[in-house]
């Protein structure tokens, strides 16, 4: 058996690993590289795969840096099932399309500038006829049943808590060569403990022979997801009795719906004032419908929240409004009362949040709210690091609005969470891979799996290395 790491090896994007065994070859996860916009863009023409190496495709969960390079690899020849949750799979169709989208507008910009340069112009890496393709090879399944993906090697899908549909991944492979019964076990992503909306991640007692485990922060701790909600309380109120607006970079899968939940529930409870809430996300919008299709995914309070309080809607209330149209984010802008607008992207590296932000940025009477993980040189990096001159357009704003960041809405396990999860295995891994995390948070969770746990052979690959085991 070989294993070869294409992708979130020692960084925290493009996950992308393959298992070769019994003359099949399997991709767990095939996504982009996430980060400043030039970086990534180029990374990604550098990472495409030849599909037609491919037998077949695993999918932890839908997140475009795990999901986001799949209409790649069906346009460069693969042909094999795609496997993954039903509700993977239905986000996949929005995000897929959603990231072909800004495939294309960004090649149109880029191209009027090498235009003008006299330079080869680019092409996309997809387009949105490339998405619809690849979403024929889906096959959703789901979690803990077995399927004989390849001759030999045995699929199982477990909840990983992350977000809607997000799983661990159990391959039981009969490996011919050595004539070993072997069990393979990549994390994806390991959500947390008691964060609403999904269930908790499973533990995996049987453990694994091979475990590639991902480490985002595998050396920070979270504060207790109530603490989360309080302090959007308090940020919320302090940005109201300024008069000001909160803006709220979000992703638009798992966190804006969190976000939202969250919002609800101190609505409810009379604890936040009745101001406009406003969600300027298309791809938001569309994922928020899909979280309502999958109530098999939810946790006990979500489903008691549903069936006891007489809510038929959780991402619904009186204030909350989804904008529609290019036209309504636009009038967002003109606001001139307290409010809330979370919109995409997450990092500030495109999207509607950028119009908000060159709009607010520089008023002291506002806030933004930073809830997610901000890649290096990123603008939401640049924010949160209070550098007082960020540029958004190409123009220069000085940052004069309040910088709140709050952690606990994270859906990736810390450091205590993940060595939890690991802690649960009974039969500790013969080898174990550490991806999908900076260099110091790789090394910080290898340490604390050797030391804590006594997990012995632990390597952090490198990006494109192999391992024959």
């Amino acid at each position: 058996m070989k294993i070869t790491f294409h992708g979130a090896a020692r960084t925290v994007t493009g996950s992308q690993h393959l298992i070769d065994v019994n003359g099949h070859r399997i991709m767990l996860d095939c996504g982009l590289f996430q980060g400043k916009r030039k970086e990534a863009f180029e990374m990604n023409r550098r990472g495409s795969c030849d599909g037609s190496s491919v037998d077949v495709l695993v999918l932890s969960h839908a997140h475009i840096d795990h999901s986001g390079n799949i209409p790649c690899l069906v346009k460069n020849g693969f042909s094999g099932d795609i496997y993954s949750t039903s509700a993977t799979r239905d986000l996949c169709s929005v995000m897929l399309l959603d990231s072909a989208y800004i495939q294309e507008k960004d090649v149109i910009y880029v191209n009027k500038t090498r235009q003008k340069q006299g330079k080869n112009l680019f092409e996309p890496l997809y387009t949105k006829e490339d998405v619809v393709n690849a979403m024929q090879n889906f096959i959703g399944i789901s979690y803990n049943r077995k399927h004989e993906i390849v001759p030999g090697v045995t699929l199982t899908l477990v909840d990983a808590g992350h977000m809607l549909g997000s799983t661990n991944v159990i391959l039981d492979i009969h490996d011919k060569e050595s004539g070993r019964e072997r069990r393979l076990v990549f994390s994806g992503d390991i959500g947390r403990e008691g964060i609403p909306i999904i269930r908790n991640p499973t533990h995996l007692t049987e453990g694994a022979d091979i475990l590639i485990m991902e480490s985002t922060y595998g050396n920070r701790l979270h504060p207790p997801y109530p603490e989360s909600e309080k302090e959007l309380e308090r940020i919320i109120n302090e940005t109201y009795r300024r008069k000001g607006v909160l803006l709220v970079p979000a992703f638009a899968v798992g966190r804006t719906q969190q976000i939202v939940y969250a919002l609800h529930k101190l609505y409810d409870q009379k604890k936040i004032p009745h101001l406009p809430i406003y969600v300027d996300s298309p791809l938001a919008t569309n994922t928020t419908d899909i979280f309502r299709m999958h109530p098999e995914c939810y946790d006990a309070e979500m489903r008691d929240f549903l069936l006891n309080d007489n809510h038929t809607n959780p991402f619904g209330f009186d204030t909350l409004n989804f904008t529609a149209n290019v036209e309504e984010s636009k009038k967002l802008n003109t606001l001139d009362e307290p409010a809330v607008i979370i919109s995409a992207s997450g990092m500030m590296e495109g999207g509607r949040i950028l119009h908000h932000l060159r709009n607010r940025i520089s008023d002291s009477r506002n806030t933004i709210l930073v809830t997610g993980w901000q890649a290096p040189n990123t603008l939401g990096r640049r924010v949160v690091n209070k550098e007082p001159v960020v540029r958004i357009f190409g123009e220069e704003f000085d940052v004069k609005a309040h910088v709140e960041v709050i952690t606990g809405f994270s859906g990736h396990a810390d450091r205590d969470e993940l060595l939890t999860w690991a802690g649960a295995m009974q039969k500790k891994p013969e080898h174990t891979f550490i991806v999908h995390g900076e260099v110091e948070s790789s090394q910080a969770l290898a340490d604390s799996l050797q030391t804590g746990l006594g997990f012995s052979n632990i390597v952090i690959p490198d990006m494109d290395q192999s391992f024959e085991i």
